[in-house]
């Protein structure tokens, strides 16, 4: 019972750093274009998740102050308090004429927000075995896609009908709802470390020092990279087929979303039944499968409704395994007293190895179409494959 309650714990926080974040993510390129700001104004607005990039920068800092569950609890409600606290603020702003302050609040927000996240993740690691990892790390798959569906989807629609000043009150209090079940857990109990000199600054370096960390960095960048070019080009491929807006929200956002929550769970189960070398090279072969299937549809001369869905099921819901075992793996590779350190830098990793891998793609697509951006997506997820048949990490 302690472990399904700590489980659902960790699902709260998951959810609760998300939901906003994917809202504000959403929600200000629609109002930046409504008022005309120009394409490279809104492009440019990506860059309000920074901090979820360079997070890794301060890790070792929450590490060395976070010995007990209090001082984890202290950084995970703190800055929570603070993320809530500033979107409760931002309510009372008008898009209109307070853009640039709205901007800079929501970039303090994302500070807050990774900073829970780092101490979160940290937690997490010392707080369940190394056999129940999975099941850990499909609750944080979970709650991101959960997050992204919710926070870009159905919030995204509600806004439309009650506006900013009504809506935010409501997401800043849920954010604070969500620490509900931290607040009352007392069953969390942590490993004890074993090293017990303090997470400096440099533990970022020597993190890439350690014997064979280098096959795991090559397992981070290219483990999934055959599905971010097709994820990241679906809807425009899905304009150029024929559906509109809508179409693409129902069947992307809330469906193909939904699958992906579904499979990150049933991931968690599944790595832990039969192991995790097994499952590294079975979501491989999936995701060889999934963009096969894609360069198949592109060559197809009829293409119907239920084809689409099926794709969109498959890409999903094998992203959805696929991120369940990137962040088990990463788990496994971090150092005793450094774990928010070491699980954000390979984070991090990913999140960078999946923005150069979308424009790259986008890039190769606008040169040679959508069927040659699928070749070359099959040729990356081959050779993914290919290197975990052989690829095995040194856990700690």
């Amino acid at each position: 019972m302690n472990k399904k309650y700590n489980l659902f714990t960790f699902f709260t926080l998951y959810i609760a750093q998300s939901i906003p974040m994917s809202f504000f993510a959403t929600a200000l390129p629609v109002l930046m274009r409504q008022g005309d700001y120009s394409l490279w104004a809104i492009a440019m607005l990506k860059l309000i998740k920074l901090p979820w990039i360079i997070k890794f920068l301060w890790s070792p800092w929450v590490d060395s102050r976070s010995e007990s569950v209090r001082d984890y609890k202290r950084w995970i409600i703190g800055s929570e308090i603070i993320y809530a606290g500033i979107i409760l603020f931002v309510a009372f702003l008008r898009i209109e004429t307070d853009f640039s302050l709205i901007i800079t609040l929501v970039i303090l927000a994302f500070i807050a927000s990774a900073t829970q996240d780092i101490a979160t993740d940290a937690m997490a690691a010392r707080a369940f075995p190394r056999n129940d990892s999975s099941l850990l790390n499909s609750m944080q798959s979970m709650g991101s896609f959960t997050g992204s569906m919710v926070g870009g989807g159905f919030l995204l629609l509600i806004f439309h009908q009650v506006g900013w000043g009504k809506l935010l009150p409501w997401v800043g209090i849920f954010v604070l709802v969500a620490l509900i079940p931290l607040w009352f857990n007392k069953k969390i109990t942590l490993r004890e470390r074993k090293v017990k000199e303090k997470a400096k600054p440099k533990d970022m370096y020597l993190f890439f020092r350690q014997k064979n960390i280098g096959w795991h960095i090559a397992f981070l960048l290219l483990f999934y990279a055959g599905l971010i070019g097709i994820l990241s080009t679906l809807r425009p491929y899905m304009v150029d087929l024929g559906y509109d807006m809508k179409e693409i929200g129902a069947m992307v956002g809330v469906f193909g979303t939904a699958t992906g929550i579904c499979c990150s769970f049933l991931s968690g189960v599944f790595i832990r039944k039969i192991g995790k070398n097994s499952s590294r090279k079975i979501i491989s072969t999936l995701i060889v499968g999934v963009a096969a299937y894609f360069l198949w549809f592109s060559t197809s001369e009829t293409i119907t409704h239920t084809m689409m869905l099926t794709g969109i099921g498959l890409l999903w819901g094998t992203y959805g395994m696929a991120t369940t075992m990137v962040y088990t793996t990463s788990m496994d590779i971090v150092r005793d007293g450094r774990e928010g350190t070491d699980f954000t830098m390979q984070i991090v990793i990913t999140h960078l190895s999946s923005m150069l891998v979308a424009i790259g793609c986008s890039r190769f697509g606008d040169v040679h179409g959508f069927r040659g951006m699928f070749v070359l997506e099959l040729g990356i997820a081959l050779v993914a494959f290919a290197y975990v048949m052989f690829y095995k990490p040194q856990a700690q």
